[in-house]
């Protein structure tokens, strides 16, 4: 592409904010300002100085702050696809459901970080009996995995929160057999 034979220079002032603020009337009309104290750019309009930083609404959830939530927070189960051996992504969710179709190896899960946790419902399918062995990085109460509820259609839970890349502290609860 050829460059274009008028080109205007692009002018950036740059300070600290309160600098840029003061000084305001030496900026030209459309001039873009960066502001070294708040690490953000700026264009003048008229006679002030104008975000160019999109806002958001103080009603979204942000990453970076703690915050309160005055409704109810809810997570979708995910259905983990049954096999011999069985690998949650942690990066899809939060809360599983794994229908047992035979004895089973749950593997050391993808995507661990730090802080997540939630739920894997473990159900019995309609033969039962069936059993669970598990990943290295589920540590369990006590140092010992759990036994399963056995009758057909139990469902058994395992609460989980990540401690570190290869650390998932758990607990179960047997809810019924």
């Amino acid at each position: 592409m050829p460059t274009p034979a008028n080109r205007t220079p692009l002018r950036v002032a740059r300070g600290t904010y309160s600098n840029l603020n003061s000084s305001v009337a030496d900026i030209q009309e459309g001039e873009i300002c960066y502001a070294t104290d708040q690490d953000k750019l700026y264009v003048k309009e008229g006679s002030a100085l104008v975000s160019t930083q999109a806002a958001l609404p103080a009603t979204n959830a942000v990453t970076d702050a703690a915050q309160t939530f005055t409704a109810a927070q809810r997570a979708t189960i995910t259905t983990l696809t049954d096999g011999a051996t069985v690998t949650p992504d942690f990066a899809t969710s939060n809360n599983y459901t794994l229908t047992l179709g035979g004895n089973r190896t749950i593997a050391n899960p993808t995507n661990l970080t730090a802080g997540q946790s939630g739920s894997i419902f473990l159900v019995q399918d309609g033969t039962g009996s069936r059993t669970a062995a598990w990943g290295s990085y589920w540590d369990f109460v006590g140092g010992t995995a759990p036994t399963l509820s056995t009758a057909a259609g139990a469902v058994d839970r395992i609460d989980y929160i990540v401690r570190s890349a290869t650390s998932i502290h758990t607990v179960f609860t047997a809810l019924y057999s």
